[in-house]
C-alpha cells in the first residue's frame, strides 16, 4: 500500500533523511523573528516615502538634517540613513534570514489540504500594456499610481501655500509655479528611482527571501523605468517651459553651478534616461534588440550625472537601491569574467542548438533556473538569458539549454555548430572546435524553491523552444520517481504548440522510460503537441527524428561554472554585501574628515561624484578581497570533489548519453499518452474544462513558457474557469516562466 503524506510532511527531502525531527526548532523561531523585522523595516521605509509629501514630514527632515548636521556624515548621512538605510538593513536581515535557513529551504510542504486562491497566481489584468498581471501584482501597481497621484496632490498644496511667502510679482506667478512644479516632479522620480533598481539586481537576497526570480521581477522594473521616466520628463519639460517663457532657455540649460542644482548634468542625465526610454518600448526593443541593449548601457551615464545634478545629499533618497545593484554588478562582473568549458554542442534538424556546460557539483540549481550566456566568437558585449533544459538530478556536474534560432546573435551560434560538426568528422576535429567556444555564464538565477512540485497536478504549456524548461521539469519529477524521494506532481499535462512538426525532436530527447522504468505505475504522463502550420503528418514519419549533427568533448581547459552569483553560497555573498555596505560608510567618514571639512569643499555636484566614487570604491576595496577569497575556497572545495568522486566520469557519462540519443530519436515513451493535433491551435476552454472534469477539486499548476499572445490565452481561461468555478472543481494557479527583455 503507497504510503500517504500528510500537509505537513516535507516532499523534498534532502540527500540525509532526517529522523525524529524535534517539534521546534530554535533556526525556525530566529527567521520567523528575522521575517517580522525585515517586514517591519520595509513597512517603515514605504512608509517614510509615502509620507514625503506631506508638509509635516517636510518638517521632519529639516529637523532631522539640522539635528544631524553637526556629525560626521552631515545633511547627506542623515538623508541616507532615513530613506537608504532601511532597505539596507532589510538586506542584511534577508542575509541572516537565508543563512539560517540553508538547505531547509528546500523542504517543499503542502501548505492546504482543500484548493484555495492565492494572489500570486490568480490573473487579474489579462491585456493591456502590463500584459498578464496577477492579484498580487495589481495591488502594488495600484499602490504605485496612489503614491503619485497622493504626492502631485501634497506638493500641489504645498506650492499652494508658499507662493505667498515667496512674494512674487503676479505676472511671474506661473513661471514660478511651473518650476515649483518641477522641482517637486523631479523629488517623486527620486522615490521612484529609490525602487527602480532593485527588481534588476540579479543576485538580490531581496528577491530570493521574497522568491521572486529575476525573470519575473525584469517586468516590475519596466512598469516602474516608463513610471519614472514619464514622472522625469515631466520635471525637465516644466522647467523648459518656465525658462523659454523668460527668454532664457539656452544659458539656464547650460548652468553648472557649484553651489546649488547644477542644470547641465540635469539635461544629460534626463537625456540618456529618455533615450534608453524610447529604444526599450516593445516595438523598438523587439525589431532593434541590439539597439536596446547597447543604449541601455548608459544607465552608468543616468546616474553618474544625477548624482552630479542635484548634489550627495539629495542623491542619497534614492542610493540604497542604486548601491545594492552596484554591489551585484560587479559580483556579475568578476563571475563573467571565467570562461566555461562547453561538453557538447548539438544541432538539432530544426535547427535548435543544445549546449552543454561544466559546472561544479556544489553549484545548486532547480529546473526552473536560467543563466545568462555569452559567446564571445560571436559578440564580446551581449549576454542571452536561456532556460535550463537539464535537471540538477540528472548530473551534478553539468548543465545544458536549448537555443532557437530567433535572431542574428543565434543564427550566427548554428551556423557555427552546424557547418563545423557537418565539416569536421574526426574526434579530434570535433573536439577542437568544442575547444574553440570561448563561452561565459552567468548564474544560474530563478525561483529559491522548485515550486513546480507543490503541485500534484500540473499543467505545462509550451510555444516553440518553450518546452525547453519543461523538459528539465519532467526530468526532475522522472529522477525523483526513480529514487524513491516524495514527490507531489501525480497528473502532468503538456501542451505544446509549435509550427512545424520538424520541433519535435526537442521533446523526444528526453526518453522518459530509460530515466525512470515504469514510471506510469506511479505518474500520469500526457502530452498534447500541436502542429499548427502543417495539416497532415509528415508522408514519413520518424524520418525527421534523424540526422542530428554534434560535437562532443570532455572538457579540454578545466573551466566550470563560477558559484558566485545565482544560488551560490550564501555565507560569502553576504558578507560581501556586508563589508561592502560598510566600508561605504567607512570611506565617507574618511572622506568627511581628511577631505570634505578641511577643504571646505561645498560644490554639490562635486560631493555628489564623490560619493558616487565611494559607493564603488567600497564595493572594489572591501568586497573585491571577499570575492577573491571566496574564488579560492570555491577552488579548493572543488579539487577536494573531484578527488572524491571524478568530475570527468561523470562528464563523459553524459557525452555518452548524448551520442546514444543521437543514434536514435524516435520516440519510445509508449507510456506517455501522446496526441497529435495538425493545422489547429490550442483550444484551453476544451482542455481546462476536460481537465477540471477529470481531475476534480484540486489545485492545478499552470505554468506557461512562451510567446506574450500564448501567456494571455491561458491566464485568460485559468481566469474564466476560476470565476466561475463550482464547489467540486479545480482552483487554476498561473505561473508564467517567460524571460522578455
Amino acid at each position: 500500500m503507497a504510503k500517504t503524506h500528510s500537509a505537513h510532511e516535507p516532499l523534498l527531502l534532502n540527500h540525509a533523511d532526517v529522523k525524529n525531527p524535534p517539534r521546534f526548532a530554535p533556526s525556525a523561531f530566529v527567521k520567523w523573528v528575522l521575517n517580522i523585522a525585515m517586514w517591519l523595516l520595509f513597512i517603515f521605509w514605504v512608509a517614510i516615502i509615502f509620507a514625503s509629501p506631506s508638509e509635516s514630514a517636510e518638517k521632519f527632515t529639516r529637523n532631522w538634517t539640522r539635528a544631524a548636521s553637526g556629525s560626521i556624515y552631515g545633511f547627506s548621512g542623515s538623508l541616507f540613513l532615513v530613506y537608504s538605510g532601511p532597505i539596507l538593513a532589510v538586506a542584511f536581515l534577508a542575509i541572516a534570514s537565508l543563512i539560517i535557513a540553508g538547505e531547509k529551504e528546500l523542504q517543499l510542504k503542502k501548505t492546504s489540504k482543500y484548493p484555495r486562491f492565492r494572489l500570486r497566481t490568480f490573473p487579474i489584468l489579462v491585456d493591456g500594456p502590463f500584459g498578464v498581471v496577477s492579484a498580487a501584482e495589481f495591488i502594488g501597481i495600484c499602490l504605485f499610481v496612489v503614491f503619485f497621484f497622493w504626492a502631485v496632490y501634497g506638493y500641489t498644496l504645498q506650492n499652494l501655500n508658499l507662493l505667498p511667502e515667496l512674494q512674487v510679482p503676479s505676472e511671474l506667478k506661473g513661471i514660478v509655479m511651473l518650476e515649483l512644479s518641477g522641482l517637486r516632479f523631479g523629488s517623486i522620480g527620486l522615490y521612484f528611482l529609490a525602487f527602480l533598481f532593485l527588481p534588476i539586481t540579479r543576485g538580490s537576497v531581496l528577491l530570493s527571501i521574497i522568491d521572486v526570480p529575476f525573470e519575473q521581477a525584469t517586468r516590475y522594473h519596466v512598469w516602474l523605468g516608463h513610471l519614472t521616466m514619464f514622472v522625469f520628463t515631466l520635471h525637465g519639460l516644466f522647467y523648459l517651459i518656465a525658462w523659454g517663457l523668460q527668454g532664457r532657455l539656452l544659458h539656464e540649460m547650460l548652468e553648472w553651478k557649484d553651489y546649488g542644482v547644477a542644470n547641465l548634468p540635469g539635461v544629460i542625465s534626463l537625456l540618456a534616461g529618455l533615450l534608453m526610454w524610447v529604444t526599450s518600448l516593445s516595438p523598438v526593443r523587439k525589431k532593434q534588440f541590439e539597439l536596446f541593449f547597447y543604449t541601455h548601457q548608459l544607465y552608468i551615464v543616468f546616474v553618474i550625472f544625477l548624482a552630479l545634478h542635484v548634489g550627495d545629499f539629495v542623491f542619497s533618497i534614492a542610493a540604497g537601491g542604486i548601491f545594492l545593484f552596484v554591489i551585484d554588478r560587479f559580483l556579475r562582473f568578476c563571475q563573467s569574467r571565467r570562461t566555461v568549458d562547453v561538453i557538447s554542442a548539438t544541432c538539432l534538424p530544426c535547427g535548435t542548438v543544445e549546449l552543454v556546460f561544466s559546472k561544479p557539483a556544489n553549484l545548486q540549481y532547480n529546473a526552473l533556473s536560467f543563466i545568462f550566456l555569452q559567446i564571445r566568437e560571436l559578440s564580446w558585449l551581449q549576454w542571452h538569458p536561456f532556460s535550463v533544459s537539464s535537471s540538477p538530478l540528472a548530473g551534478k556536474n553539468h548543465v545544458s539549454v536549448l537555443i532557437k534560432v530567433l535572431g542574428e546573435w543565434t543564427a550566427k551560434l548554428r551556423s557555427n555548430v552546424s557547418d563545423k560538426s557537418s565539416a569536421e568528422g574526426e574526434k579530434e576535429l570535433l573536439n577542437q572546435f568544442c575547444s574553440n567556444i570561448t563561452a561565459s555564464v552567468e548564474g544560474p538565477y530563478g525561483h529559491e524553491l522548485p515550486y513546480h512540485l507543490t503541485y500534484e497536478n500540473l499543467i505545462l504549456v509550451a510555444g516553440g523552444i518553450g518546452i525547453s524548461p519543461f523538459l528539465a521539469i519532467l526530468s526532475d519529477i522522472l529522477h525523483l520517481t526513480k529514487e524513491g524521494k516524495p514527490c507531489l506532481p501525480k497528473n502532468v499535462l503538456v501542451i505544446w504548440a509549435i509550427k512545424k512538426s520538424d520541433e519535435l525532436p526537442i521533446l523526444f530527447t528526453l526518453d522518459a522510460e530509460s530515466i525512470c522504468p515504469n514510471f506510469s505505475e506511479k505518474l500520469n504522463l500526457e502530452a498534447y503537441v500541436y502542429v499548427t502550420r502543417e495539416s497532415d503528418p509528415p508522408l514519413e514519419e520518424g524520418k525527421f527524428y534523424k540526422g542530428i549533427s554534434s560535437s562532443v568533448s570532455p572538457p579540454s581547459k578545466g573551466s566550470h561554472m563560477s558559484v558566485l552569483v545565482g544560488t551560490g553560497n550564501r555565507v560569502w555573498s553576504g558578507v560581501y554585501v556586508i563589508l561592502s555596505v560598510v566600508g561605504f560608510a567607512i570611506l565617507m567618514a574618511l572622506l568627511d574628515i581628511f577631505y570634505i571639512n578641511p577643504m571646505n569643499i561645498v560644490s554639490w555636484w562635486y560631493k555628489g561624484l564623490l560619493f558616487v566614487g565611494c559607493m564603488i570604491a567600497s564595493v572594489i576595496i572591501f568586497g573585491g578581497p571577499v570575492i577573491y577569497l571566496w574564488h579560492l575556497w570555491e577552488k579548493r572545495i572543488l579539487n577536494a570533489e573531484e578527488a572524491a568522486d571524478g568530475r570527468k566520469d561523470d562528464v563523459l557519462q553524459h557525452s555518452a548519453s548524448v551520442n546514444m540519443a543521437q543514434d536514435n530519436l524516435v520516440p519510445k515513451d509508449h507510456a506517455i499518452s501522446r496526441r497529435m493535433y495538425y493545422g489547429a491551435r490550442p483550444n484551453f476552454e476544451e482542455i481546462f474544462t476536460s481537465v477540471s472534469e477529470r481531475w476534480g477539486n484540486v489545485d492545478i499548476g499552470i505554468i506557461v513558457c512562451g510567446p506574450e499572445t500564448l501567456q494571455s490565452s491561458v491566464a485568460r481561461e485559468c481566469r474564466s474557469q476560476n470565476l466561475r468555478r463550482g464547489s467540486l472543481q479545480p482552483v487554476f494557479h498561473f505561473n508564467s516562466h517567460s524571460f522578455d527583455l
